[in-house]
C-alpha cells in the first residue's frame, strides 16, 4: 500500500537533549524530531525554514528537508593569497552552524555565502 505524504512548512527553533523542535508554520505546533531525521542538522540556525514531510494518515513525521541553498556567514578560515581568485583551488572554512566546507581561497572570515544543502558545496558568495 502507498502511504500519502505530505510537505508541511515548518520553523526551526532549538536543539535540546530530545532533539530538534521545529515549529508548523500553520498551526504554531510544536515538533521535536531525533537527529536520525535531521541529517542536515549542522546547517540550520535559529529560524531556519525547513519542510517536514508528514505521513498524512498518521500524523507522523517522516523526515525533515533544507530548500536547495542556505545561505550562512563564514566563521573561519585561513586566509586566501592575493590573486588566487581566478584559480579552483578550495580551502577548509567553518560556518556560524559548525559545519565545515570547502570554499574558494578569495572567501575570507565573516563573508556571508550560500551552500548547497544535497552536497554541502559553496555556491557564491551572498550581499
Amino acid at each position: 500500500e502507498t502511504a500519502r505524504v505530505e510537505q508541511r512548512p515548518h520553523q526551526y527553533l532549538y536543539k535540546d537533549d530530545y532533539g530538534y523542535t521545529f515549529m508548523d508554520n500553520d498551526t504554531f505546533e510544536q515538533i521535536v524530531l531525533p537527529e536520525a531525521m535531521v541529517p542536515f542538522a549542522d546547517l540550520m540556525k535559529e529560524g531556519q525554514a525547513v519542510t517536514i514531510l508528514m505521513h498524512a494518515e498518521t500524523e507522523q513525521p517522516l523526515t525533515a528537508e533544507l530548500p536547495t541553498t542556505v545561505d550562512l556567514v563564514v566563521t573561519y578560515t585561513e586566509p586566501g593569497l592575493r590573486g588566487d581568485t581566478a584559480t579552483n583551488t578550495l580551502k577548509a572554512a567553518t560556518v556560524e552552524t559548525g559545519a565545515r566546507i570547502q570554499v574558494p581561497l578569495f572567501v575570507d572570515t565573516d563573508t556571508k555565502i550560500r551552500i548547497k544543502t544535497s552536497d554541502y558545496s559553496y555556491v557564491e558568495r551572498v550581499k
